[in-house]
């Protein structure tokens, strides 16, 4: 007899793990109340290095799997479903406005190399040989070549069309309702109230703009008189600001303090966004963690989990559907899931 999974959230780490569960023949359903989704959101930039900290060795080799995975991974998707999904690999220019931001620069470089990605050190006029529309006074940079972009919304849309009809339109608020041999929780910031974990929602604010033509080839990650913030283009000449992160628990309303922490260092960055039509204003809840980690893995018999990818969820979407597809084909846990376990201490310390 087939087993039957059932994958509770349709966000884009529960619909690949269910995608990648269909490819090993078994019969799956998602659970999706189609409540807000981190990854319509997310910007989707694919940068191993750029979010990580002191002491996070082992997130940054799961990080550095996914990064490897992401090419083959659009491009099967693209040719199951005839879907783009916005995959690009011009990588991401660092840039600096004032001395202070360019030594903050300068230390991201070094978080690059320390992750073993390649950073290339760039003069002002580098810079604007690669993007004229940058300010004039920007003060230098770098481009880190290994970095990649995908649009979250486009590979949403490729994974629901990928997964079909096994899609159901319902909101699981207790597990003993699902009638499944295997639960996957991949419900996000809902994953506390379904399994207890200690799964925080982090609020992030974005600013799509709507710019005449592509206005920029890379993405952006600069900082402005010590404000960080990043651009993301698309091809479609949409550009996306972001992102705030903010611990006010499930609040996912806009603010104006929100809209000019990125809006006013994007501006100091590339004046001409002053001229761009504002497309949308969104505010969403990242799954966060006590460490920052993803919580991978089996709960209980029966129950697994995938979730509290925080700030990267887009990023380590492959890795974390083929780990968990083995899992519950297998009944082992790879390798590679252990230090992201459930039980973990340093998740209840």
């Amino acid at each position: 007899m087939t087993a039957r999974v059932a994958v509770v959230g349709g966000g884009l780490i529960g619909l690949a793990v269910a995608w990648r569960c269909v490819q090993r023949g078994l019969d799956v359903t998602v659970y999706d109340a189609d409540e807000g989704k981190a990854s319509t959101v997310a910007a989707g930039m694919l940068a191993p290095a750029s979010e990580i900290h002191a002491g996070e060795a082992e997130l940054q080799r799961l990080l550095d799997t996914s990064a490897r995975l992401w090419p083959g991974f659009a491009a099967e998707l693209e040719e199951a479903t005839g879907v783009p999904v916005g995959y690009r690999d011009e990588g991401t220019l660092l840039v600096a406005l004032t001395g202070d931001d360019l030594r903050e620069v300068h230390r991201l470089c070094g978080v690059y190399e320390r992750a073993g990605q390649p950073v290339h050190p760039l003069s002002v006029q580098q810079l604007r040989e690669r993007e004229p529309l940058l300010a004039p006074g920007v003060r230098g940079g770098a481009h880190a070549p290994q970095d990649r972009q995908v649009d979250p919304r486009r590979v949403l849309a490729a994974l629901r069309k990928a997964v079909g009809d096994r899609v159901v339109p319902v909101k699981v608020t207790d597990l003993s309702s699902v009638d499944a041999d295997v639960t996957v929780v991949a419900a996000g910031t809902g994953t506390t109230a379904l399994t207890g974990l200690p799964v925080r929602p982090v609020k992030g604010q974005t600013v799509r703009l709507a710019a005449p033509a592509p206005p920029l080839r890379h993405v952006i990650r600069g900082y402005a008189r010590s404000r960080p913030v990043y651009l993301v283009p698309r091809r479609d000449g949409e550009l996306v600001v972001g992102a705030t992160e903010e611990e006010r628990g499930a609040d996912i309303s806009v603010t104006v303090g929100g809209v000019l922490d990125l809006l006013r260092p994007a501006a100091e960055l590339l004046p001409e966004v002053m001229e761009y039509p504002v497309r949308e204003i969104l505010a969403g809840l990242r799954p966060g963690t006590p460490d920052n980690a993803p919580i991978l893995g089996a709960l209980k018999a029966g129950v697994f989990v995938a979730t509290g990818h925080y700030r990267n969820g887009v990023l380590l979407t492959p890795v974390t559907a083929d780990l968990i597809a083995d899992l519950v084909v297998t009944g082992t846990p790879p390798q590679q899931l252990k230090p992201f376990s459930p039980d973990r201490e340093a998740l209840w310390t």
